[in-house]
């Protein structure tokens, strides 16, 4: 890995320290196309539909790595470590030969983002470099940990952004963009792909000199970036185990979207949820289908707290809070702003103090698309709790002041395709 140059000085200012890396990338030939090879995040992945379908796409396709499957953790964990090593070896993924941050590019449509993957310098949360927004689940934590262990391999990228000045960065992404790719492939979600190498001095400078002195915030991976601080911890700094693998993203210039992510209660009936909630909530059956359905909470959410509710056939509004019941069953020691979150009030009073369900992976499943969410609660007998996204501008604001959200609260997004450019931390 290259530590030279600005990023090496002692003198720098406090800030994002992303350098180049050796990426390791599928070698085309030898698969069926980079299409099938890719995967969405780990966590986006709806098991075991979506899990079986990737497997089944292309032999090589990046979720057996991810998401490997076998009996116990440690199994899992030892077959993605094995794979991978295979797959080098085999020739099926191979480095490049010079380390690179690399310009990324998705379209779809009028959607069009732009960023930088490279090997960001670890730092702890109390320097405010890097903002996270969300609480984690410590058992993803040690699970994602275990399996980064096992391949010594950062297997897909982080998803950060921060607010630029559209100088260096922006000038050495729109010079790459004019060359001819890496890559460039089109997967089934209707997204384009494409990926250039910066590999020239002057540039990479460039890129470090306006990285410097900015924070970012986490969009997607907490758990993956508590992942990398916690194996920090295990290895003697500096050391590839110092880095880990982000796409970097200025939404000055390319904002993202925001989207919210589901709850399945797979022991929760509907009937039961609603009974639950008769007399501290306003609870409304509302038309569907699912997209009136869900324009309907829209509106309703621009009133106050508001959640769907499905999995029996129906949807039924759910909205208007008791104000006391709020007041008994939520933290008052933190902003307003967090305290009139939708996940603020669906985990504190619903599901804690109303329906006394654990936040543990047998009770509830957290879905980034609606109609899974729905199908599931209805194949299980359970509840999908839809909920409206939250501002990008509220995610920050908190961020800023040190304040995490209810985990799983936003999805950013479009995220970066698993699969494209991995991390050997053998090689740096």
């Amino acid at each position: 890995m290259n530590t030279t140059g600005p990023a090496a000085d002692d003198a720098r200012v406090d800030g994002l320290r992303l350098v180049p890396f050796r990426g390791l990338r599928y070698v085309p030939e030898r698969v069926g196309s980079l299409a099938a090879v890719t995967s969405p995040p780990y966590d986006v992945v709806v098991r075991p539909d979506g899990l079986h379908h990737l497997e089944s796409a292309d032999p090589h396709n990046i979720v057996r790595l991810i998401l490997p499957q076998a009996m116990t953790a440690g199994t899992r964990h030892r077959k993605a470590a094995v794979t991978l090593d295979r797959w080098i070896a085999e020739g099926v993924l191979a480095p490049d030969p010079k380390p690179a941050l690399y310009v990324y590019e998705q379209r779809s449509g009028d959607l069009l983002q732009r960023g930088l993957i490279g090997a960001l310098e670890l730092s702890p949360p109390d320097r405010g470099i890097v903002l996270p927004h969300e609480d984690v689940m410590p058992h993803v934590v040690e699970d994602r940990a275990a399996l980064m262990r096992t391949t010594a391999a950062n297997l897909e990228p982080l998803l950060l952004t921060y607010v630029g000045e559209g100088n260096g960065a922006t000038r050495v992404i729109e010079q790459a963009i004019q060359r001819e790719p890496l890559l460039s492939t089109t997967t089934e979600d209707g997204f384009h792909h494409s990926l250039w190498a910066v590999t020239d001095p002057a540039d990479l400078a460039a890129v470090d000199a306006e990285l410097a002195g900015h924070q970012a915030l986490i969009a997607d991976g907490h758990h993956r970036w508590a992942t990398y601080l916690r194996l920090q911890e295990e290895h003697d700094s500096p050391s590839p185990w110092s880095y880990g693998l982000v796409l970097l993203i200025d939404t000055a210039r390319y904002p993202l979207r925001v989207r919210a992510i589901h709850r399945l209660l797979s022991r929760l009936p509907v009937a039961d949820a609603l009974a639950a909630l008769e007399g501290r909530f306003r609870v409304r059956s509302v038309d569907g289908p699912l997209p009136a359905a869900m324009e309907t909470l829209a509106a309703a959410v621009a009133e106050g707290n508001a959640f769907l509710l499905a999995g029996d056939g129906g949807f039924h509004l759910v909205d208007r809070p008791d104000p006391e019941l709020l007041a008994t069953t939520i933290r008052t020691d933190l902003p307003e702003a967090w305290r009139t979150l939708d996940a603020t009030v669906l985990h504190a009073t619903m599901l804690d103090h109303l329906w006394h369900i654990p936040d543990a992976p047998e009770h509830i499943a957290y879905i980034h698309d609606t109609e899974a969410a729905v199908a599931q609660a209805e194949r299980r007998g359970g509840t999908a709790v839809l909920m409206h996204p939250v501002r990008e501008e509220v995610v920050r604001d908190l961020a800023r002041q040190g304040v995490t959200m209810p985990r799983k609260s936003t999805s950013f997004g479009p995220k970066p395709a698993t699969g494209l450019v991995l991390r050997s931390l053998a090689l740096d």
